[in-house]
């Protein structure tokens, strides 16, 4: 028909391309003449969720996660690449006033990346923002060290605490440059949220529903959570550059080839967590020039076939 651009079929649904600001016209009318009732966009979400394995829930909710942080991370690291464009061609501008004030601008996404992941993990898991912001504060706070910091410390030097009742000791390291703990415990945050709204009577929710679930999460989150899925996420880490740095180009070219098919699937999604957590790790992510250079690849492909 003229004016639908594509017909698409995803988790049992057909889904007709029209284009943004005409499809709500062309649905309000179809409502009208269909006799059918509305369905908010989240409605439609939880259909397709249902009907999706529990892998593609898992990537779809990383994507959920990550997508709406891009544009503060897509705005540092242009600022932070201009910044450097800029001091190449005047070194001087190193040592000015300005360079400082905005470089505090470039890197305030990385510095404080736990906390937007904390917020946005909340309200894909349908909790509180504040709570969760607290969660990602929390283990970044202040009185922790920078896990920046600590690289080139000593073991020993590095202070401990007893938990659990003395069962063993944790070291009091912040969680700067890590992701998947920070998503682990605001999922954890939202789970007993919505169980103590359902069990504490409303005369006291307002009081004891935040109190617990920060403590309890608070608690767990740097005691396990953080101690154990922090050590997971460096190993995820450290294989996927290892298999981009496999000499002559080979392990870019397996990456370059899984991810197409990845991206077909719909599950390049998983890709947001390996990326932030090398951006915010090094400062380097090695991971997406590969694969826009596999996206560079399909559009030469497919202007090919149009020529």
């Amino acid at each position: 028909m003229e004016g639908v651009k594509g017909v698409f079929e995803a988790s049992g649904q057909l889904q007709v391309i029209l284009g943004t600001g005409i499809v709500n016209k062309v649905y309000e009318e179809l409502a009208i003449q269909a006799g059918i009732s509305n369905t908010s966009k989240e409605e439609v979400k939880l259909a397709a969720k249902q009907n999706q394995t529990i892998f593609k829930r898992a990537i779809k909710t990383l994507g959920d996660i990550f997508v709406p942080i891009i544009l503060a991370i897509v705005a540092s690291g242009l600022l932070m690449g201009i910044l450097e464009g800029l001091c190449n061609v005047w070194p001087s501008m190193a040592q000015s006033g300005t360079y400082t004030v905005i470089h505090l601008f470039s890197n305030a996404a990385f510095v404080f990346l736990p906390i937007l992941i904390a917020i946005s993990a909340a309200k894909t898991f349908g909790g509180n923002l504040f709570l969760g912001a607290v969660i990602g504060m929390i283990m970044i706070h202040t009185d922790l060290l920078n896990a920046w910091a600590v690289a080139g410390m000593e073991t020993n030097a590095i202070p401990a605490v007893s938990v659990w009742f003395g069962l063993y000791d944790i070291k009091l390291i912040g969680y700067q440059g890590h992701v998947i703990p920070v998503i682990i415990a605001v999922w954890l945050l939202c789970f007993l949220e919505r169980k103590l709204h359902k069990v504490v009577p409303e005369i006291i929710d307002l009081f004891v529903t935040p109190l617990v679930s920060v403590l309890v999460t608070g608690y767990i989150t740097l005691t396990i959570i953080g101690p154990v899925f922090s050590t997971l996420e460096n190993w995820v880490l450290w294989g996927a550059e290892a298999l981009v740095r496999i000499p002559f180009g080979i392990g870019a070219a397996i990456m370059g080839a899984l991810y197409a098919p990845t991206v077909v699937a719909g599950l390049h999604h998983m890709y947001n967590a390996i990326e932030a957590g090398m951006l915010s790790m090094s400062g380097l992510n090695i991971w997406m020039p590969i694969a826009t250079a596999a996206n560079v690849a399909q559009g030469a492909a497919a202007l090919a076939v149009a020529w």
